[in-house]
């Protein structure tokens, strides 16, 4: 009896009502892993809680036989190994990083897929080659629109065999701010594994798949790219019995504050336990839409907030800004929240607008504690 991907590769879907985590989204959930929140407090996330996302398998990479193509609408076509890469002038950009389907699990009805609740962000100093220093090299020719990105990692996803591949508009890849990367180092180390050994494509400000890992080759193309990940996955699409709408692409990262728990935790609950008194409230706040100008801090589950103070982000960084609240905790239960609003006027929302796939969710985090002798 032939087979077919469809066998093990199925449509999308939304869970029913009622329907509880499944099997294989808990194996998702094993592979891939958020910041633990209490690391809020590193400024720079050491690699090991950088939060991770892999599509398919992590490939198997050596430093040898490692190639980045640079082709398609070029004058100069390009072989680079990883020495004449590393020999290239380098720079160093502290990004903020986060999942576009970061939150994806408190939707509800709930897109069915790797199931996040608020912890799949980080920031890490990314070193490599400006991604415009090397188009330069390849000379694009005119009519080229777009720069295509093909990661070693290989899988099929919704019935589709596939190479990870996105594409970035030719303005947005050659631009100087934010200026793509092609990096090999993270936090002053060569990447690990998880993080795309031994190449990625770092874009600061936009969500997560855009920075394409284990990056084997750039194609420049006269048309817009259409593969799977652009045209079918990562679009917000409003309907959920609509499969057909094209949606909106999804680029940048919409603002978003998260509180370091206070206190201590109940071990299965994660419940916060606080003493009655001076408590102090912190946390980190970032947005792709530039610097976050406010964050406000709530404690009575929204109905009143208060600003804290925020330190201003560095000129022309793109990572997330510290932020913190000073708050006299009295005896009982209490909801605290923190909500971020950006230089454009972007806030996070109260109520959760829905869509399919469960992307871009920036609702304000609640914070249950409990406050007791």
């Amino acid at each position: 009896m032939e087979g077919s991907l469809s066998d093990v590769s199925t449509p999308g879907r939304i869970a029913d009502d009622g329907e509880g985590i499944s099997a294989q989204e808990l194996a998702l959930a094993a592979r891939n892993h958020g910041l633990p929140l209490e690391a809020l407090r590193y400024e720079v996330t050491p690699a090991g809680l950088h939060y991770v996302l892999v599509h398919y398998d992590i490939p198997l990479a050596d430093d040898a036989g490692w190639r980045l193509s640079v082709g398609g609408l070029v004058r100069r076509p390009l072989e680079l190994d990883l020495s004449a890469l590393r020999a290239l002038p380098a720079v160093t950009h502290r990004v903020t990083m986060e999942c576009a389907g970061n939150g994806r699990a408190r939707l509800s009805p709930r897109p069915v897929s790797q199931p996040w609740l608020v912890e799949a962000v980080g920031t890490a100093d990314w070193t490599g080659v400006p991604l415009r220093t090397v188009l330069a090299e390849a000379w694009a020719l005119p009519g080229a629109v777009e720069a295509v990105f093909t990661g070693a990692d290989h899988g099929v996803e919704r019935g589709v065999e596939q190479d990870y591949r996105r594409s970035l508009p030719l303005g947005v890849a050659t631009g100087e701010d934010p200026p793509v990367l092609i990096a090999h180092t993270m936090n002053g180390v060569p990447l690990p594994p998880q993080h795309g050994y031994p190449l990625r494509l770092v874009v600061p400000g936009w969500y997560g798949m855009a920075h394409v890992k284990w990056l084997r080759d750039i194609t420049l193309t006269d048309v817009p790219f259409t593969g799977f990940q652009q045209s079918v996955a990562y679009r917000y699409r409003q309907a959920a019995d609509l499969p057909d709408d094209p949606g909106v692409p999804v680029t940048r990262i919409l603002p978003r504050a998260l509180m370091v728990p206070p206190g201590f935790p109940d071990f299965m609950s994660r419940a916060r336990v606080v003493r009655p008194g001076p408590v102090r409230l912190e946390g980190r706040a970032w947005s792709g839409g530039g610097p976050v100008v406010r964050v406000e801090v709530s404690t009575d589950g929204g109905t009143s907030w208060v600003r804290a103070r925020l330190a201003a982000r560095e000129p022309g960084g793109w990572a997330w800004q510290a932020w913190r609240c000073d708050w006299s905790a009295t005896p009982g239960a209490h909801t605290l929240a923190a909500r971020a609003t950006d230089a454009e006027g972007r806030a996070q929302p109260l109520e959760q607008p829905w869509n399919r796939g469960g992307f871009g969710n920036n609702l304000v985090q609640r914070v249950p504690v409990l406050c007791c002798r």
